[in-house]
């Protein structure tokens, strides 16, 4: 599949070959979500904890003794039945949330999510972005003359750059409405929040030398 190569100016140079391999998967959607979630799963954090009746600070003292004061047997004061007692079965911050997909089935959803973006022609290959002083001002400004030159560019972009020693990375790291990302770290999440995908050239063989090599056949 052939696409348009721009300048960070948005004006057509060229055209370019894209690997089929990566760039034309047939979708499958319960991959796709499957793959969502799973990578939210993991990245999630447990924040809730409560602490059960070992944990309260007290109670080591038996309130009253077992027999002949005619109320209920009770050991501690911190028992979950007790007002500042224990909590049973409460959510718990060493939980383990992750989940496992085949590595396989992962670059196959990557891959059918950068389908997705060349088939509605969200993705745009730019030869390169050079910026004079490495500024956050002059990335919004080469995001806005790209926005002005192209039809049907969206409001939120996702700028996938060969390396993360480039200034690029800090030059995009404070604006809201663009996120760069490495070839070799592209994840499915960041992929279907962004509306347009902007791909250096040079990021196309990491690409493809990172995802390739795992695909299945």
């Amino acid at each position: 599949m052939k696409v348009s190569v721009y300048n960070q100016q948005g004006t057509v140079t060229g055209e370019i070959e894209l690997n089929s391999k990566l760039f034309e998967v047939k979708p499958e959607q319960h991959l796709l979500a499957e793959s969502v979630r799973i990578q939210q799963s993991n990245s999630r954090v447990g924040l809730a904890h409560t602490k059960t009746r070992g944990e309260v600070r007290g109670g080591g003292k038996k309130p009253w003794k077992q027999k002949g004061t005619g109320n209920a047997r009770a050991g501690s004061i911190r028992s979950p039945l007790w007002r500042h007692g224990g909590v049973t079965f409460g959510p718990r911050a060493n939980r383990n949330w992750e989940l496992k997909l085949n590595k396989k089935a992962k670059v196959k959803a990557l891959c059918m999510a950068l389908t997705d973006k060349v088939q509605n022609k969200k993705l745009f290959v730019v030869d390169a972005i050079a910026l004079p002083d490495n500024k956050t001002k002059q990335m919004a400004s080469v995001i806005a003359d790209f926005a002005k030159n192209v039809e049907g560019f969206g409001k939120k972009h996702l700028l996938i750059v060969p390396s993360s020693k480039l200034p690029l990375m800090r030059a995009s790291r404070n604006l809201t409405v663009c996120t760069a990302i490495t070839a070799s770290t592209l994840n499915i999440l960041e992929l279907l929040k962004a509306e347009d995908v902007i791909v250096l050239k040079d990021s196309l063989p990491i690409l493809e030398k990172t995802f390739i090599k795992t695909k299945q056949a």
